[in-house]
């Protein structure tokens, strides 16, 4: 503009006043144009902006400041290297909390929180925090009185060697002989014991609940008739004296830690696949403790590990069940 009015001859007269409007007409246009220019200028930049939200760039930039503004995480949400930085940046935000309706970004989020949380409680010590628990599991299978290794035989005391050190490839105990013992009427019947076999046994599924007491967990029964008036029913006798249990649990060993059981009839104990507590055959309530830090290089067991404790018992015989449970252990974690 300038350089065109240098160009032409001077004016005068009515012409200089035309000129002098011209030139102020021109210096209010000016501005005008000048913030027309900024305008198209800033919708530029926002085009570029919007077209960037996709790169790593922007992304960085909208995971900075995407926590305050809801059209940022709406602009970052559709572009996947986005998604993920939105998630980093709108945990802070309550605005975007509302992003958890099924967007994959929110559940990425929420499930790594959850993971999290996860992992800080598995380490709490106590029985029942965490994926602690303060109750087991444990398989009832009953059996009839008629079966050849219930009611048959009797004693005072236990028999040991019924079952092989070593816990079986099915994490079943496995017998020990070829055929008959004075206490079990060979391997055929005893392997219907801890296996569900039709028209044999009839399984169900109950939980035993340790009680903390002095420092120990204790579960703790005198009438332990867990399936009074089911499966084959008592047959004439005031409970149901004709069942196998069978537990499976891991367990934290700190180090110091004993396990003691009492009660009738058979019971094996296995840690580590090891057995550690043997009371087989029919006998009275009997006691045994395991010292684990005594047996751990039998057991293969070293404080900080978590290992398996698997736990079968029969009751097999009139008139009484007793189941006791008594451990200093304090994480138990079903399997």
């Amino acid at each position: 503009m300038k350089r065109s009015r240098s160009a032409s001859p001077p004016l005068s007269g009515l012409g200089r006043s035309f000129g002098v409007a011209l030139s102020l007409a021109l210096s209010v246009a000016a501005p005008a144009c000048s913030g027309g220019s900024e305008e198209t200028r800033g919708s530029a930049s926002n085009s570029l902006s919007a077209s960037q939200s996709g790169s790593g760039l922007a992304t960085s930039d909208a995971s900075g400041s995407g926590g305050d503004s809801d059209s940022d995480a709406a602009t970052t949400t559709g572009t996947g290297s986005a998604s993920g930085e939105s998630s980093a940046a709108t945990s802070d935000s309550d605005s975007d909390s509302a992003t958890s309706t099924g967007e994959d970004t929110t559940t990425g989020t929420t499930t790594d929180a959850t993971t999290s949380t996860s992992s800080s409680t598995t380490d709490d010590p106590t029985t029942g925090g965490g994926l602690c628990n303060d109750k087991l599991v444990a398989t009832i299978r009953d059996f009839s009185a008629s079966h050849p290794d219930f009611e048959s035989y009797t004693g005072d005391k236990e028999f040991g060697g019924l079952v092989e050190s070593d816990l079986g490839p099915d994490h079943k105990p496995v017998y020990a002989h070829p055929g008959s013992t004075p206490q079990t009427s060979g391997p055929e019947g005893f392997a219907q014991w801890y296996n569900d076999v039709q028209g044999v046994n009839q399984t169900f599924s109950i939980e035993l609940t340790l009680t903390e007491s002095d420092g120990a967990y204790v579960y703790d029964n005198s009438a332990f008739f867990p399936i009074d008036d089911q499966g084959f029913g008592n047959e004439n006798w005031p409970h149901n004296f004709w069942f196998t249990t069978e537990l499976h649990a891991n367990f934290k060993y700190e180090g110091g830690e004993l396990f003691t059981f009492v009660g009738d009839d058979d019971l094996w104990m296995f840690i580590n696949g090891k057995l550690a507590i043997d009371l087989g055959g029919l006998h009275p309530p009997l006691s045994k403790t395991v010292d684990l830090d005594a047996q751990a290089g039998y057991l293969g067991i070293t404080p900080g590990g978590t290992y398996a404790m698997d736990i079968f018992h029969a009751e097999r015989h009139t008139d009484q069940s007793n189941f006791r449970i008594e451990t200093s252990i304090q994480c138990f974690i079903p399997q």
